[in-house]
């Protein structure tokens, strides 16, 4: 599975950004997807995720009501709808893909996803 990011940038404070993820090789039906954001001098942390079903979606709370995990599968591509952003999200951001064993499940661990794209930077001003 190859991955590609775009969509990052440089906004201020409040406003919106949209992430996109470009799959090849699979198809979202069968995978899921997440994605983490890694500040500088931070280890990378869990955003949001999508089980392959495309039923369910988890976030991390610090984003939890501010971003919408989502996919196209006629597309094939995976989106981070990024609201009212802050600071503190700033942070390079990967888009990644596991693969399941059930469809329901939202991994939201690193270790569960073989399979990462090279980052977009997201810098929010305050």
């Amino acid at each position: 599975v190859q991955l590609i990011e775009s969509g990052g940038g440089l906004v201020q404070a409040g406003d919106s950004l949209r992430l996109s993820c470009a799959a090849s090789g699979r198809t979202f039906s069968t995978i899921a997807v997440g994605w983490f954001r890694q500040a500088p001098g931070k280890e990378r942390e869990f955003v949001a995720s999508l089980s392959s079903s495309g039923a369910r979606t988890h976030y991390a709370g610090s984003v939890r009501g501010r971003f919408t995990i989502s996919r196209d599968t006629a597309t094939n591509t995976g989106s981070l709808q990024m609201n009212t952003l802050k600071p503190e999200d700033t942070a390079i951001y990967y888009c990644a893909a596991a693969e399941p064993r059930w469809s329901w499940t939202t991994p939201d661990t690193r270790f569960d996803y073989a399979y990462w794209g090279q980052g977009t930077q997201v810098t929010v001003s305050s």
